[in-house]
């Protein structure tokens, strides 16, 4: 048999929702019918001499005769006629592996067996498909989960939340051949391709798999992660503004692990890979999230009577984490289980040997069901666990600090479907705070991990876990809190009251030690700024205010790139119970403004306009822009900086600037456009505009 394939790539795209992709491939989703046409010249009479076949990795996957219509569970032809130009109509159901696919024509005639490659084509999951595992009903939340490219990253503090723009550019060149490569060097499919490619129908799988590739820990996946020291052997985590940049960066010098990485990357960049692959999925942002290396949901936390911390426990609690949900049926659980399922693909804990979290059910973290697969006790204890400050006197004496433990696992946020606005999911993740439901989970999860609750005999004693949740401190005395007099922005001094209360009739001697020091966002101390002591006397339930001010000359050569401070005042009372007052303050960088000059039309050039001011009053040099966009831009575009007196890279003190250049759209519909500035004292001075691009005239 000789002919001719048109395999229609553009009505079946269109069919499939894969038209974005900017690939030559044909690009199919499972469960889905689509057609080819076949021009054939043969002399073959029968439908019974036709087989075709579809194969991926290297087992056939497939066989159809004709006109065998279940002759198959991969491919079945809807409807047939046949002279010898004809249109077949295929299927592959919906629960066909994904991947790439090869597909070929088989003629017996006489005896004889001659076979024909018709093409190629990759098959992804269906989230449009009822039948597929990562069905998704809503057709807003599929544009959204699916097939938006760009989105926003909540960061910050739990009282001062910032958004982030970040570009997922999962259609963009090469973006769906890396993503494939990725599931192709993970450790499974080394160790064993042919098992490995069979469970790929699995998302379960599939997004497990993702989990562990996506940092470099064990099998030289794409990011490697670095909270500490200097970046200089790669770029600091904050200048990423998306995922497509290091994807193909990781790609290009085949397969090394790009340097480096924080919560926020690893959660971009697998979301970009698993939306690519067709599994619905999403960002979240966990604020004061816990990880609690023991297990016995419970934080401690060691300081000396200054309020320095002391590395006395591995539990650490950071500002916010960054992870993902994906969006499929659990087989494995049981069908409550189905929905939102968390992934975390920050290496912190290995397991089953290797760097990889999750997917755990939210309905299981809710519930407290933290048996079920996989890893729902560490996300349980991220959302969930107490945190518990002691003071530290000498090894044999500390005091256990009046301080909120209740403080975990708050303002859980995602973008908001067809938005850039903040969506709270806390209540899909627990009950609410306090509440006899939420203390009912709580002991449950505490039981099934066998962790002794104070006071309870335990049947089964297990030496290496502490008790958890220790008795509360008693109340104090006095309460206190840190307040700010302004927002905080970089290059100014920061005004602080700190007011303390007498609740009671008694007379009160109080040591105030204040403290602030420069931190990271995973809360490590990295320099202290200031140390205050102060004491006072406070009457029968008077107030008093202690202010004081942290001057920018002060924090200017301590401030790490996340601009984050941390103050603690600890206030030790005189026959009685301590008290415990933290503030984390962000610095404001100062803002870049974005201007499109006129309308964005694809194909046709348009200028974008960038203002800056810098709030300092130091020069700041080697000054360079950097826009990114999908849809927008091909590639990353960097800028040089030439400020108004012509001088190359630098600002001068309080200067305003404004700088242009052009885009060329070439993708419809609304699109985000990234621009951000790095200079010396400024890490990521990061601005973003939504533009409406006009499809070409």
């Amino acid at each position: 048999a000789q002919g001719k394939v048109n395999w229609q790539s553009r009505l079946n795209k269109a069919a499939h929702h894969t038209s974005d992709y900017s690939s030559t491939e044909v690009i199919l989703r499972r469960g889905q019918p689509f057609n080819i046409s076949l021009n054939l010249k043969t002399t073959v009479q029968s439908w019974d001499n036709f087989t075709f076949i579809a194969s991926t990795g290297n087992l056939p996957m497939a066989v159809i005769s004709y006109p065998g219509y279940s002759s198959s569970k991969i491919l079945v032809p809807y409807r047939s006629t046949w002279p010898i130009l004809e249109t077949l109509s295929f299927v592959l159901p919906a629960d066909a592996v994904i991947g790439r696919y090869k597909l070929q024509l088989q003629v017996l005639a006489g005896n004889k067996v001659s076979s024909k490659v018709l093409g190629h084509f990759v098959l992804l999951f269906n989230p449009w498909c009822p039948d597929d595992d990562v069905y998704m009903a809503d057709e807003e939340e599929r544009q959204e989960y699916v097939l938006n490219d760009s989105g926003i990253i909540f960061q910050g503090v739990e009282k001062d939340i910032e958004e982030e723009a970040w570009n997922y550019g999962q259609f963009e060149e090469d973006i769906l051949e890396i993503s494939l490569a990725i599931l192709d060097r993970s450790l499974s499919h080394r160790e064993d391709p042919a098992v490995d490619v069979s469970k790929r129908s699995s998302p379960v799988y599939v997004s497990r798999v993702i989990s562990a590739m996506v940092n470099s820990n064990d099998e030289k996946g794409v990011v490697e992660g670095k909270w500490s020291g200097k970046f200089r052997s790669g770029t600091n985590p904050l200048r990423w503004s998306g995922s497509v940049t290091i994807l193909r960066k990781w790609y290009r010098a085949r397969y090394r692990p790009v340097r480096y990485g924080q919560c926020w990357v690893f959660a971009g960049v697998t979301c970009t890979v698993l939306r690519c692959l067709g599994i619905p999925t999403r960002v979240i942002t966990n604020f004061n999230s816990a990880h609690d290396k023991n297990l016995n949901l419970s934080i401690d936390k060691y300081i000396d009577i200054s309020g320095n911390n002391l590395h006395l426990s591995e539990d650490s609690v950071w500002n916010f984490h960054v992870w993902n949900e994906s969006w499929f049926i659990r087989r494995d659980l049981g069908s409550f289980y189905d929905g939102w399922q968390v992934l975390d693909a920050t290496p912190q804990e290995k397991s089953k040997g290797i760097y990889q979290c999750g997917p755990a059910s939210t309905k299981a973290i809710k519930e407290g069901d933290v048996n079920l697969d996989y890893d729902s006790p560490f996300v349980f204890a991220a959302v969930n666990a107490d945190c518990v400050t002691w003071i530290r006197y000498s090894k044999k004496r500390k005091e256990r600090v009046y301080s909120d433990t209740r403080k975990i696992g708050k303002f859980i946020s995602t973008k908001a479907v067809g938005s850039n606005s903040r969506v709270d999911v806390t209540a899909n993740y627990k009950y609410p705070e306090g509440s006899l439901k939420e203390r009912q989970v709580y002991r449950k999860a505490l039981k099934l991990l066998g962790v002794r609750i104070p006071g309870k005999r335990s049947k089964i004693p297990r030496p290496r876990r502490r008790f958890s949740r220790a008795q509360p401190a008693q109340t104090p005395s006095i309460s206190g809190k840190l307040l700010l007099d302004a927002s905080p922005v970089i290059g100014q001094d920061i005004l602080l009251t700190l007011t303390l209360r007498n609740l009671i009739s008694d007379f009160k001697d109080i040591k105030v030690k204040l403290k602030a020091s420069a931190i990271l966002y995973t809360r490590k101390p990295k320099a202290e700024i200031l140390q205050l002591h102060r004491s006072i006397k406070l009457g029968s339930e008077e107030v008093k205010e202690i202010s004081f001010k942290i001057s920018y000359s002060q924090y200017k050569n301590s401030l790490m790139d996340d601009r984050k401070i941390l103050v603690t005042a600890v206030c030790q009372i005189k026959r009685g119970t301590s008290l415990l007052v933290e503030k984390d303050i962000v610095l404001q960088d100062p803002f870049l403004t974005l201007k499109v000059l006129g309308p964005a039309v694809v194909h046709k050039p348009v200028n974008v306009e960038v203002t800056f001011t810098n709030p300092l009053a130091d020069e700041v040099t080697d000054c360079v822009l950097r826009a990114e966009g999908s849809g927008l831009l091909k590639e990353q575009l960097r800028i040089q900086y030439v400020n108004t007196s012509g001088c190359v890279e630098k600002m001068a003190p309080m200067e305003t600037s404004t700088v242009e250049f052009e885009i060329i759209p070439y993708r419809s519909g609304t699109r985000q456009l990234q621009v951000d500035l790095v200079c010396t004292h400024f890490s990521d001075i990061k601005g973003f505009v939504m533009l409406h691009v006009a499809p070409a005239q």
